[in-house]
Order: C-alpha cells, then sequence, then structure tokens
C-alpha cells in the first residue's frame, strides 16, 4: 500500500517513519511512503503557500494553487491516482470501520492543513474525503495523518506478525466492543492475580469469559456502541456522570 504525504513540515515524520512496525513494514516493500512538501509548488520566489483571508479575520488560510498543484501533480506520480484524505476537523469522525474503508484502496493521499485551514476552492476542486481523528483542534494534519497511517496499515496484510491481531482491538469489524482484559507474566504481583480461567487451558471457555468482559467494559465505559444504542443513551450517561459526587 502505498500513502503520500502532502505537508509543509516534512521534517514532523522522520521519528514516525523510521520506528517500530511501521518501519518494519516499509522495509518490506509492504508499505510506502512519500512525503511532499508543497512549498515546492509555491508560484512565489520565498515560496510562499499561505496568505490572510479574505473578509478579514484573524491567521493565514493556504492558498488553493499549490495545494491543488501538488496534489494533482502527485497523483501522476503512481499507477493509481489514489483516494484523497483531507485532514479537517469539519470531517467525518474517523472510525474503524472508516480505517477498513480506506485500507480498501491500494493508495491513500493525505493532505496536512496548517494555520487557519485550506481556501474552499481546494474542497471544491480535489473533492477530498475529509475526515477528523477527534473533535479537538491541532497545530496541523500532520499528526491526524499518522493516526490514519497507524490504523490503515495494521489491516495490510503482512504487516502484523499474526494475520489474526486486529480482530479482537477495539472497535474492529467483529464487533463494536472495547477489548478484554489482557495479561501475561508474572502471575501474582502485589496480591493481584492472572484470573483462574485464564490458566486452565479450556480455550472455550476462555473465549465466553473474554466475551462476557468485553460486553461489560463496553458497557460500563461505552453503552453507545452496543447494538440498539442511540446517541441519547451516551447523551444521558454523560449526564448521569457529571451528577456523581467527586471521589475522596
Amino acid at each position: 500500500m502505498r500513502f503520500d504525504l502532502l505537508t509543509l513540515f516534512p521534517e514532523i515524520f522522520a521519528g514516525f517513519l523510521g520506528q517500530s512496525l511501521l518501519k518494519k513494514a516499509i522495509d518490506r516493500g509492504l508499505i510506502r511512503v512519500h512525503v511532499h512538501d508543497m512549498r515546492d509548488w509555491s508560484r512565489d520566489k520565498h515560496q510562499k503557500v499561505d496568505d490572510r483571508p479574505y473578509g478579514g479575520g484573524p491567521g493565514m488560510v493556504l492558498r488553493v494553487e499549490p495545494v491543488v498543484e501538488c496534489a494533482e501533480d502527485v497523483q501522476l506520480q503512481g499507477a493509481e491516482r489514489g483516494h484523497v484524505v483531507l485532514l479537517s476537523p469539519q470531517g467525518r469522525r474517523l472510525t474503524q470501520a472508516i480505517v477498513e474503508e480506506l485500507a480498501c484502496h491500494r493508495r491513500l493521499i493525505l493532505l496536512c492543513g496548517r494555520y487557519e485551514g485550506f481556501d474552499q476552492r481546494v474542497v471544491e476542486l480535489l473533492r477530498p474525503d475529509e475526515v477528523s481523528v477527534g473533535d479537538y483542534v491541532l497545530n496541523g494534519g500532520e499528526v491526524a495523518a499518522m493516526v490514519v497511517i497507524d490504523a490503515v496499515m495494521r489491516l495490510v496484510p503482512g504487516v502484523l506478525g499474526d494475520e489474526n491481531s486486529h480482530r479482537d482491538d477495539s472497535f474492529s469489524s467483529g464487533g463494536r466492543l472495547l477489548e478484554f482484559a489482557q495479561y501475561t507474566r508474572p502471575r501474582e504481583y502485589r496480591g493481584l492475580h492472572v484470573p483462574d480461567i485464564l490458566l486452565s487451558g479450556d480455550h472455550e471457555e476462555i473465549a465466553r469469559w473474554r466475551g462476557e468482559q468485553s460486553y461489560c467494559k463496553t458497557r460500563e465505559r461505552r453503552s453507545d456502541l452496543l447494538p440498539g444504542a442511540s446517541a441519547g443513551d451516551l447523551d444521558r450517561e454523560e449526564t448521569d456522570n457529571t451528577k456523581r459526587p467527586a471521589d475522596g
């Protein structure tokens, strides 16, 4: 799978691309990542890519020409034009279902914004898939792009040592439950013991226990994920939590 990163700060990705599972996937040829500096497409002699917003207001806005022309040129660099994703707080909120959808593409082109965002004509001309990693504000789209890459690459065949590793993860397509509790050595630490069921060797009972654990944890922490839950369920749960007295 190929990722193309369009950014004003390519150096941000150096450490991210050179560590851990992603580096191994790149070394094995399972993942390809190309970083492009949008300043290289600036028409300004000083490589300026932003300007004051029409109508006034604080901050600067990314100009349409360098962004669109960068994206169009990058699309021509591969055998496939790729699926263009614009990281934006206005986009659809990233979920595991969307991650699985993105993983179906063989090439993703990720646009990383800065300042007050992109000139609206970038959206109108490129028609990107706008994606948000959460309801908060970041300094730029680079961190959000890392989140997308980190989530999507796990679904690329061969990247994980065990092809079944992602199936029991929280939010995986096998269900919308949070992951069950995990334990490893030692069996006892500071009076806390590994549940006996996990030491029994009875795989059927272990699977049943893990399913119950996942359901109970989801009901306690994210009841909105359970079948039949509505957005109002989460709102009511959050309201109830605010009414509970603080510990201590």
